[in-house]
């Protein structure tokens, strides 16, 4: 199932080509909005200050081993009086520390506008997520898709922070190096250091570039090893039933192994481009220091020009290195980046019309109506084949039918999780496409028959319905669910945790919850969607009579697991093959001895069969 999901989701697919430079500086200038943003005056003071705060670092850094150098003369000939030297040693610590403390200064002013930016854009995919259509989330994969989100950020944290700190002010200190030999010297050490920059930047880029691919085939491997974790943790008890700890642990492991051959790939290729790194600046090093000895036998030199070129070269081999370090993490961050700003680029399959127009969430009855609705999850499998009916507000409008009739597609073309592809689905006269989603799905409450529940407690669960109610309110819809006296017998009461998607509650205990948190919302349609096919009889008569009184101030749509809980209903639809095949009340259906008459005559005889004598349990659909 997982595999097949992949495949079906191209959103989510690693792109096994090597990134394109094109490519890449696109998504470096997607950043720099979330770099400079709008109407965020401090943070671009911030970003102000930390670039002079860069320059004042940058400076010190390149006039250190000038006053270095000027030093080792002082003390080689010390022919004057020995404050001389200890205030240019006074000086160079000033300038040490003003060159580290300009970078840390730099640095503590940035990580407001990084973490900002990263938090800006991790919210966005977050909320681009939600608005995606049923059908992408259908195809997603959980584990995946969160593991691109935490990657995204951390990537995009690190793209504004070496790009914007360290890449270019790291290439603006090699040029400022390679002036500064040129000026104190000659144009010999400027061109071998040129020279040593130039082929260990080409050097760096291109063997980087090459890793790339390592590094792609790890994040791929590394979303499938978590996908699968999630969904065998998530099926913990299926794993169970089936006893297939073994085989799961073994497909888990798959995915482990390929992640841990790529890593190493990895790790192996970065060392060679260390040692390349180390040979390039080490011979350019050997150059020069041989050129300075011969100016210093010759007295071309001093001790302490010689001095401050071999420390201007172990200074230049830090940016060097961390040259390197940064470009490596920098493309790293861009592969991290890229599925996240994938996610970003889906298109919304269903969006608000630019011109929709609110409806009232709350308030009197709606009127709904189907007109001749078709509607396929594929174009080669044609689910509704032209629906039509009206529920008058206030009405109750039962849906019943065997598996694959189109029942609960009604149910989410209402709800516009997809948009019809022919005939017109209406609330209160209005196309559900002519209105905002916020709005219809605020009007409309839904009780599904597979409920999950947030990882939290039975307060927040239910509280959810409407989040800001009071304690009262959602105590009393736990009443009206008949679910109120379970909680307060709990000994942590509406505190309880449920466990993940509601694993510590039975499936009844579950639905209770979901219908009271539905009652709570107080919409103007109530969507019942085989909202007691978990629970038992007694339960069943209580929550029914609940619901009951809760309709009727409310549009309800039903779709029917059990047929005695729709016998009230103002009209029931009887699909088959996408088609409304019967419709009427319930006594109508049974004297029209069709196709409604044969099912609950069947479902009788199965629930004679299955009740003891001393029960009976109402006749039901089993889909």
């Amino acid at each position: 199932m997982t595999r097949s999901r992949a495949r079906a989701n191209p959103h989510l697919a690693p792109n096994a080509t090597a990134k394109t430079a094109k490519g890449s500086l696109k998504t470096i200038l997607s950043l720099f909005p979330y770099l400079w943003p709008q109407g965020e005056t401090g943070l671009r003071v911030k970003l102000v200050f930390a670039a002079a705060c860069l320059l004042l670092a940058k400076i010190g850094t390149v006039y250190v081993p000038v006053v270095y150098g000027h030093l080792v003369d002082r003390l080689t000939h010390l022919d004057s009086a020995i404050a001389v030297p200890l205030a240019m040693i006074g000086g160079y610590v000033a300038v040490r520390i003003a060159s580290a403390a300009f970078g840390e200064l730099r640095d503590a002013l940035f990580a407001g506008v990084q973490m900002r930016a990263s938090r800006v854009v991790a919210r966005r995919t977050f909320e681009h997520l939600h608005a995606l259509s049923m059908r992408f989330h259908m195809d997603r994969q959980t584990g995946g898709l969160s593991n691109i989100i935490l990657r995204g950020t951390l990537g995009i944290q690190s793209v504004l922070r070496l790009a914007a700190f360290n890449l270019v002010p790291t290439l603006i200190e090699l040029l400022l190096t390679t002036f500064m030999l040129w000026h104190l010297f000659n144009a010999w050490y400027a061109a071998i250091a040129f020279c040593a920059i130039g082929l260990y930047i080409f050097f760096t880029l291109s063997f980087t570039t090459w890793r790339t691919k390592f590094r792609r085939t790890m994040n791929e491997t590394d979303n499938e090893a978590q996908t699968k974790a999630i969904d065998s943790l998530l099926n913990f008890e299926t794993v169970k039933y089936f006893g297939n700890e073994a085989h799961e642990a073994a497909r888990f492991d798959d995915s482990l192994a390929r992640f841990e051959k790529a890593s190493v790939k990895s790790q192996v290729s970065l060392n060679m481009l260390n040692i390349g790194q180390a040979v390039i600046i080490s011979l350019a090093l050997g150059a020069m220091m041989v050129m300075a000895a011969f100016g210093v036998a010759h007295h071309t030199m001093s001790v302490g020009s010689f001095v401050l070129v071999n420390t201007y070269l172990l200074q230049l081999y830090v940016p060097l290195n961390f040259l390197g370090f940064s470009y490596l993490t920098l493309n790293q961050g861009l592969v991290d980046m890229e599925q996240m700003f994938r996610l970003l680029n889906v298109d919304q399959e269903v969006k608000d019309a630019p011109d929709a127009a609110p409806i009232p969430p709350q308030g009197a009855p709606a009127e709904i109506r189907f007109e001749d609705v078709r509607f396929a999850y594929n174009p080669d499998r044609q689910i509704l084949k032209g629906v039509s009916f009206t529920a008058a507000p206030g009405q109750k409008i039962a849906i019943v039918g065997p598996t694959g009739s189109g029942k609960s597609t009604i149910s989410r073309l209402l709800f516009r999780f997809y948009d019809a592809t022919g005939g017109r689905v209406l609330v209160d006269g209005q196309d559900v496409r002519a209105i905002k989603q916020h709005d219809l799905r605020a009007a409309i409450g839904v009780v599904p028959q597979d409920t999950v529940l947030f990882n939290d407690s039975i307060y927040y669960n239910i509280a959810y319905g409407r989040p800001g109610c009071s304690r009262a309110e959602v105590e009393e819809a736990a009443r009206l669910a008949q679910i109120h006296d379970f909680i307060i017998s709990l000994p942590q009461g509406y505190e309880t945790k449920v466990g993940e998607r509601g694993l510590k509650l039975s499936g009844g205990e579950k639905q209770r919850v979901a219908i009271a948190r539905t009652i709570l919302k107080n919409p103007r349609i109530l969507i019942l969607d085989e909202a007691t096919s978990a629970l038992d009889t007694a339960t069943e008569q209580g929550i029914s009579a609940a619901l009951r009184s809760v309709a009727q101030h409310r549009t309800t749509l039903v779709i029917a697991h059990r047929l005695s809980t729709v016998t009230d209903s103002d009209e029931i639809l009887v699909l088959q093959q996408g088609v409304v095949a019967e419709r009427g009340t319930h006594a109508a259906l049974l004297a029209a001895g069709g196709l409604y008459a044969a099912m609950w005559a069947a479902q009788a005889v199965m629930d004679d069969e299955n009740a003891t004598p001393a029960e009976k349990t109402a006749p039901s659909l089993a889909e």
